[in-house]
C-alpha cells in the first residue's frame, strides 16, 4: 500500500535506501499451502501473476523515488507438498518459486538502483528449519527465529555498506600463517603448509577468496615481517600458491612496525586509510594496527585456518553492487603505474615525464555503458574532488537525460596501457550562467594535467550552450586537498566564501582554457 500511494509516508520520508520483504505465504498463499490442489494452468498462471506484482511494485517505486530499492525474493516452503518427488518433476512446487525468483531478478536487473536479495540463498547458508520457529510465528507472527535475526541484519549491511560508499578498496594481507601455513624463515619454501589436504587446505582457500576480491577490483598488498627474497620466491614458485607477486599493487615485507608500512601502502597507492581492510593471524598485530590506525578496518580471523576464506567471504567491507570493466583492470592499472613511477626517475624532469607519456584523453557525454562508472566515480573518488555530491547510477541516468544538465566522462591513456574512465564533469546549464556541480578525478591519474583537458571540455560544452559564464563551487573535506587549488589554477576568480565553501567564476567570453600540449584529444 506504501508502495502504491504516491502520497504515502514512504515516499514523504524521502528514504536512502529501501527494503522490500514479504513472505510467500503472504504474496501466494496458493503456491506456498494449496499447491497440491492447483493445475499446470493454474501454476503457471500464479507464477505470472505474482511475477507482474513484483514487477508494477517495483515500477510504482522507480516512479515516485529515487531511493536504492532491495527486493527479498521469495522463499520455498521448507517441506515440498510432494516430498521428495517434487525433485523429480519438472513442475514442482520449489521450480515455481525458483521460476518467481528468475522473474524477480529479471525485473532487478532492468531498473536502476534496484537490487534482489537471495533470501532462499539466506535461509540456506543459515539452515532453513532454523531459520523459522513456529511457535513464535503462531504466537505473534514473527517471521525469523530470534536467533537468525543477526543474520538478516548482517545481510542487509552488504547491500548497505556499497550503497553508502563505503566499500573498501584494498585489502592488505600478512603471508606466515595467513597465506600459509608455518613461518617461512625457519621451514622454507618446502616445509609451509598450502594444498588440497590437511593442514594446509585452509590458508588456500583464503588465497582462492583474495583472488576472487582481485577478479572483481580489489587492489591486493602485503605487509609482513619477513625475509623478502624467501616470501617472493614463495609466492613465484611454490607450485600450490594461488597468488602470485604480481597479483599485488604494493609489497613491504621487511621488519618495520605495521602501522609504519600500512601508512606507507595507502600513500604509494594514493588511497585514504579508511580505505584499507588489514587480514593478519596475529592478534597482537590486529591490536596494533588498532590503536595506531582507528580508519583501518580489520578482519579477525578465527583460531582455525580451515576457516579463513569464510571469514573474508563474509566480512562485508568489500560487497559491491556493480563492477565495471575498470573494476576489473584495476590490478593492471597498477601494474601500469609502477612502470610510470620507473619512467619518473629516469627522465630530466616533470614536463619531460608527461611529454613521454604520450596521453591521449577522450571526453564523451555519458552514455548506458558508463553510466555506473560514472557513478561510481562520483561515489568512491574523495581527493580530487570539488563538490564530493555522491550520485546513484539512476540519478546520473536522470541528469543525462535532462536538457539543462550535461554529464561527461573522460577516459585516458598512455604509452603504458589504458586507464579507463578517470574523471567525471557535471554541467547544470541556466540561461548564460553554467554551473559546474561536479568535477571529480581518480587518484591514480593526478598530476597529469588530465583535469585541465576535462575542464577545457567543460568550458566548451557551456560556450556551446549558449552561456557566458562558467561558476563552480570548492566544498572543502577532510580528503579533498589536492583539489583545494584548482580553480584557481586555471585562472577562475574567486567571487563568493562562506562557511561551506568558495565560488570561482569564468568569464567564457574573455577567452578559453587550453589543454596541455602533451594531451592528444580525442
Amino acid at each position: 500500500q506504501e508502495i502504491l500511494d504516491p502520497g504515502s509516508g514512504l515516499y514523504g520520508f524521502g528514504a536512502d535506501v529501501v527494503v522490500l520483504a514479504v513472505l510467500s505465504r503472504d504474496v501466494t498463499p496458493d503456491l506456498w499451502c494449496r499447491f497440491a490442489d492447483l493445475s499446470e494452468a493454474e501454476i503457471a498462471d500464479e507464477i505470472a501473476r505474482v511475477a507482474d506484482d513484483f514487477d508494477n511494485l517495483i515500477a510504482n517505486f522507480r516512479a515516485n523515488s529515487d531511493a536504492n530499492l532491495i527486493v527479498h525474493g521469495l522463499e520455498p516452503p521448507p517441506h515440498a507438498a510432494a516430498g521428495v518427488f517434487d525433485g523429480q518433476d519438472g513442475a514442482g512446487q520449489l521450480r515455481a518459486f525458483a521460476e518467481i525468483n528468475r522473474e524477480i531478478s529479471e525485473t532487478c536487473r532492468r531498473q536502476r538502483g534496484v537490487f534482489r536479495l537471495d533470501y532462499a540463498g539466506l535461509m540456506a547458508r543459515h539452515g532453513s528449519m532454523s531459520w523459522f520457529d513456529q511457535r513464535m510465528w503462531s504466537f505473534s507472527r514473527l517471521p525469523i527465529s530470534a536467533t537468525c535475526l543477526i543474520h538478516m541484519a548482517e545481510e542487509w549491511l552488504r547491500f548497505i555498506i556499497p550503497l553508502a560508499h563505503r566499500t573498501a578498496k584494498v585489502l592488505v594481507v600478512d603471508l606466515d600463517d595467513t597465506l600459509w601455513g608455518g613461518v617461512i624463515g625457519e621451514v622454507g619454501m618446502s616445509g609451509i603448509e598450502i594444498g588440497d589436504d590437511h593442514p594446509g587446505v585452509g590458508f588456500k582457500d583464503l588465497q582462492r577468496a583474495i583472488l576472487d576480491l582481485h577478479k572483481r577490483g580489489i587492489l591486493l598488498a602485503i605487509c609482513s615481517k619477513n625475509n623478502p627474497d624467501d616470501a617472493l620466491e614463495a609466492l613465484k614458485s611454490h607450485p600450490e600458491m594461488v597468488l602470485r607477486p604480481d597479483h599485488f599493487a604494493a609489497q613491504r615485507i621487511d621488519w618495520e612496525p605495521k602501522p609504519d608500512n600500512i601508512r606507507a601502502i595507502a600513500a604509494e597507492l594514493n588511497l585514504g586509510l579508511d580505505s584499507v581492510v588489514f587480514l593478519d593471524d596475529n592478534p597482537a598485530e590486529r591490536a596494533a594496527v588498532a590503536l595506531a590506525l582507528p580508519e583501518v578496518r580489520i578482519i579477525d580471523l578465527p583460531d582455525d585456518p580451515v576457516d579463513y576464506g569464510a571469514s573474508l567471504r563474509s566480512a562485508p567491507h568489500f560487497e559491491t553492487l556493480a563492477v565495471t570493466a575498470e573494476d576489473r583492470l584495476r590490478g593492471t592499472y597498477y601494474a601500469g603505474e609502477r612502470a610510470r613511477r620507473d619512467l619518473r626517475e629516469r627522465v630530466s624532469s616533470p614536463e619531460a615525464f608527461l611529454r613521454t607519456l604520450r596521453i591521449a584523453v577522450a571526453i564523451e557525454p555519458v552514455e548506458t555503458l558508463t553510466i555506473p562508472r560514472a557513478a561510481q566515480l562520483t561515489q568512491k573518488t574523495n581527493q580530487f574532488n570539488l563538490t564530493t555530491r555522491r550520485y546513484s547510477e539512476e540519478e546520473i541516468g536522470g541528469l543525462a537525460a535532462r536538457p539543462d544538465w550535461g554529464v561527461y566522462v573522460a577516459r585516458a591513456r598512455d604509452r603504458f596501457g589504458d586507464n579507463g574512465i578517470v574523471g567525471i564533469g557535471i554541467l547544470r546549464h541556466r540561461d548564460e550562467v553554467c554551473e559546474i556541480d561536479t568535477f571529480a578525478l581518480s587518484c591514480r591519474v593526478i598530476g597529469r594535467a588530465i583535469e585541465t583537458a576535462l575542464l577545457s571540455r567543460l568550458c566548451d560544452a557551456a560556450r556551446e550552450a549558449g552561456a557566458r559564464l562558467l561558476t563552480g563551487w570548492f566544498l572543502p573535506t577532510a580528503k579533498n586537498a589536492p583539489a583545494a587549488d584548482f580553480y584557481r589554477k586555471h585562472d577562475f576568480r574567486c567571487r563568493e566564501e562562506n562557511g561551506s565553501g568558495s565560488r570561482w567564476d569564468f568569464d567564457l567570453a574573455a577567452g578559453r582554457i587550453e589543454p596541455p600540449d602533451w594531451i592528444t584529444i580525442g
